[in-house]
């Protein structure tokens, strides 16, 4: 599944579906040459907006307010919903189980249910295209099995012709355009002063950046990314401003859950943001073991 993600050429169109009736779409251009991956995704519903995608150089174009925003990331989430490197202790947190067969945009399709060891992380139904081991559709599962979130391709091209120097020059195209540069500096949680008194079962760091928070008289905002192979968790940490983070809340769209919290120590406050495609208890987790290590 995480080779044909990364080495099949495709165009389809891809439709997301929460249990809250919410709805999304998107038509995706994706091409492998070599060690080069393109990728063009153009949103169909919500407001105007196009994502391209050269390795890990990602600029969206809003045409609604004349921006594009370019930034560098790393460990990228590819559609549909996996991460950078497949991660052999996968096995350790999840029983992966084959449970039949069908049919999705026209191809024939294996089905595995991914089902969690724990109560930290969703469980997932898998379609992978028989050939290729493409990813055609994926299910969120809670803890009865219920479906909190669908990804499909209501459409799918497999291996179709598409021009990498065509969709760079459509990247490259911002004349009319104001180029916003976000560019992430690389740290450490140690380096930052933060520290998880207990690991999260099955969650790894990922990476650390920081980034402007605001303005610069603001401070900045610490990301320190999780990954238990599949399920992702990012915690953004920056000073705490009562004028603009008055209260503690836990929202839910579809299977991604957001929890903030504020923290303390002698220091002063800090404000938390946790953000996750796992259960509001996994990022109470993270919170309650979130210390200052100075």
């Amino acid at each position: 599944m995480h080779a044909a993600s990364r080495q099949r050429s495709y165009a389809g169109t891809f439709v997301v579906s929460a249990e809250a009736g919410d709805l999304s779409s998107a038509r995706i251009w994706h091409v492998c040459e070599g060690d080069l991956q393109m990728e063009r995704i153009e949103a169909l519903s919500g407001p105007p907006r196009s994502t391209f995608r050269r390795n890990d150089r990602v600029v969206t174009f809003l045409p609604e307010s004349k921006v594009v925003k370019s930034e560098k990331r790393e460990n990228l989430e590819l559609f549909p919903n996996l991460i950078g490197a497949p991660d052999s202790s996968i096995a350790d947190f999840y029983v992966a189980r084959v449970v039949g067969k069908g049919r999705v945009a026209g191809f024939d399709a294996d089905v595995v249910l991914l089902e969690p060891r724990d109560e930290f992380r969703f469980g997932y139904r898998v379609w992978s295209e028989r050939r290729s081991g493409l990813v055609v559709k994926l299910q969120t599962l809670d803890r009865d099995n219920k479906v909190i979130e669908q990804s499909a391709f209501s459409e799918l091209q497999l291996d179709v012709p598409i021009k990498v120097h065509a969709l760079n020059q459509m990247m490259t195209s911002t004349s009319g355009y104001r180029v916003e540069k976000s560019e992430l500096e690389r740290t450490s949680p140690q380096r930052e002063g933060w520290t998880l008194k207990k690991p999260v079962a099955g969650f790894k760091p990922v990476n650390c950046y920081r980034r402007p928070a605001g303005g610069e008289s603001q401070g900045h905002t610490m990301q320190w990314t999780f990954s238990d192979g599949l399920a992702s968790v990012s915690l953004f940490l920056e000073p705490y401003d009562a004028q603009r983070q008055a209260k503690e809340v836990l929202l839910a769209l579809g299977a991604t859950y957001t929890l903030t919290r504020r923290l303390t120590d002698k220091d002063g406050g800090w404000w938390l943001t946790a953000v996750g495609e796992v259960p509001p208890q996994t990022l109470d987790a993270f919170a309650q073991s979130l210390a200052r290590a100075r």
